[in-house]
């Protein structure tokens, strides 16, 4: 069986595939010598020797599925290296051996919350697409007026510059004077700072967000920030059952 390049090192934690095509682009990918094309196909259980930026590209047959909570403080990137040398959601995840973590999913450097890992990229694939509408939960300081005129936009669709999103659910939990309201708000995609930038298309301003739910997994109420919890068999067979 044959498989896109992208998608093979994408599934082994190399990277999304916009960021290997770039590196196939820059002549940093060798397959058995030679410099590796965008798109080129390759044998997926028999690739051939491959280095990226003159590293070997490890196989690992059978390896056990692995999935990972983290809860992300405020501060931490989602990107692996940083030029800026910020601290990483993967700086205080502990180490695979012959394999990497891969986000599934991510949050900006102002959200905090939970945030999923694993070592199968076919999975991550998978949970992030759209195709299966996996909710992702987040609670929601807004400040600003809203109305019920303005909660059925934002449950009805409303155009941001990423193109057209809804909430799937959106519901006042807690109002206060300052007009400071906390939101409980459920999507089912997760395209970049949606949330903000669906309240601010209603002239309104997040100032705090954090995600608690994906899919069937809730944020443990004890799990620290910055610390990690392993998925246990359970939850595990159940996170995979969400898959179409």
């Amino acid at each position: 069986m044959t498989e896109k390049i992208q998608k093979i090192l994408s599934n082994l934690g190399y990277g999304s595939r916009r960021l290997i095509e770039f590196n196939i682009k820059k002549g940093n990918i060798l397959v058995n010598g030679k410099k590796a094309n965008i798109g080129q196909y390759l044998d997926k259980n028999n690739p051939g020797e491959i280095f990226i930026n003159k590293q070997k590209v490890v196989f690992k047959k059978n390896k056990k599925l692995k999935v990972i909570i983290y809860n992300k403080p405020i501060g931490e990137i989602c990107t692996r290296n940083d030029t800026q040398k910020r601290s990483t959601v993967f700086d205080k995840l502990p180490v695979l051996n012959l394999s990497r973590w891969i986000s599934i999913g991510r949050l900006d450097i102002n959200t905090k919350g939970l945030l999923l890992f694993t070592n199968n990229g076919e999975l991550a694939n998978e949970l992030m697409h759209p195709k299966n509408q996996i909710e992702r939960e987040y609670y929601i300081r807004v400040f600003g007026t809203i109305n019920k005129n303005t909660i059925d936009t934002l449950k009805n669709g409303i155009k941001i510059k990423n193109g057209y999103v809804s909430f799937k659910s959106i519901q006042l939990i807690s109002k206060n004077k300052s007009k400071n309201n906390w939101f409980k708000g459920i999507l089912c995609e997760g395209k970049n700072r949606e949330v903000r930038l669906m309240f601010h298309a209603i002239k309104c301003q997040v100032n705090k967000l954090i995600r608690v739910r994906y899919g069937n997994v809730f944020l443990p109420k004890n799990l620290k920030e910055g610390e990690w919890k392993k998925l246990n068999y359970t939850s595990l067979n159940n996170l995979c059952n969400l898959i179409k």
